[in-house]
């Protein structure tokens, strides 16, 4: 499923989870995982594995 996904795209796309859950922003791409980060002032980051990404439409990265 993430083969269609062009991973040099999503960079500074929203990121989105299970019931539209809010996840921030892409930030990076490295490896087997996706750095993403929500908030302004404090900033949560998470690292979540390239394979639970579920698709991507040009604005959001969806995970499951």
């Amino acid at each position: 499923m993430k083969s269609n996904i062009e991973w040099n795209d999503v960079i500074k796309k929203e990121a989105k989870g299970i019931d539209d859950e809010d996840l921030g922003e892409v930030q990076e791409v490295q490896g087997n995982y996706v750095l993403v980060q929500k908030g302004i002032i404090n900033k949560e980051k998470f690292y979540i594995p390239k394979d639970q990404a579920e698709s991507y439409d040009g604005d959001v990265l969806r995970f499951r």
